[in-house]
């Protein structure tokens, strides 16, 4: 089974002062789950103690993981992990177990159109006329995009009502199940994006450049016929790839 985490990708550490080394490790257990969010990390004598370093290190260790969005720190209490990465069952899809993480997601649709396949990469009987769909996930606490995916629907008949009413209570899914269109089959893919396109910088608020992880998934009916190729650019701070075998 194939499950989508966060597993660290950070650069090379060697000759990286301590305080890096000792927050990537810290962030590593936070990733990978052995830190759930809410958990409250070592104190910082404890951390002085397992690393072997002065309590100045430690500090500046947790103000790399309170940057980064990973813990909070509460004077006299101590720190706390904030990071909520999800896992992601690929039989269902990682936007459904998105959609049902305890931060809550909200979908902007961008744009529903019909038009010729623009992915290079698609396979060669996807290569049609398709139905496009542009949907932009984010948090509605912090109105932080998380996601930017486009998908693309080989064009069928009858799908010229999707295009003037939209989709159905907002799902492509749902949409797509009610034309009878039912997945079967499929084959997923995870790189990384070592830099973000301007374009896609500004629809997602980040900074063009940025690395991201990139998710392509392709999904066949049970003729054996492509439904949908969807590529996924996704925050790598929530994701990332993990595979059990």
């Amino acid at each position: 089974m194939n499950r989508l985490v966060h597993e660290d990708t950070s650069k090379s550490l060697i000759g990286a002062p301590k305080s890096v080394k000792i927050a990537n490790v810290l962030e590593a257990e936070i990733r990978s789950g052995s830190l759930g969010k809410g958990a409250a990390l070592a104190s910082e004598n404890a951390l002085v103690k397992r690393f072997s370093v002065s309590r100045n290190t430690v500090r500046k260790s947790l103000e790399i993981l309170n940057e980064k969005g990973l813990i909070t720190t509460k004077s006299g209490i101590g720190s706390f992990v904030t990071y909520g990465g999800q896992t992601i069952d690929d039989r269902r899809g990682w936007s459904v177990a998105l959609s049902s993480a305890e931060d809550q997601i909200a979908t902007r649709v961008l744009r529903i159109a019909r038009a010729h396949m623009d992915f290079d990469d698609a396979p060669p009987d996807a290569r049609a006329e398709c139905l496009f769909v542009d949907r932009l996930r984010f948090q509605v606490a912090t109105g932080l995009a998380v996601s930017l995916e486009r998908s693309r629907v080989v064009w069928r008949s009858g799908f010229d009502d999707i295009l003037r009413e939209g989709l159905k209570n907002g799902s492509l899914t749902e949409t797509l199940r009610g034309k009878g269109l039912v997945v079967a089959s499929g084959d997923e893919w995870a790189n990384v994006l070592p830099s973000l396109p301007e374009n896609d910088a500004k629809v997602l608020g980040r900074c063009a450049g940025e690395p991201m992880l990139m998710l392509r998934r392709l999904t066949r009916a049970a003729d054996g016929t492509v439904i949908e190729y969807v590529q996924s650019i996704l925050d790598p701070v929530r994701f990332g790839l993990h595979m059990e075998f």
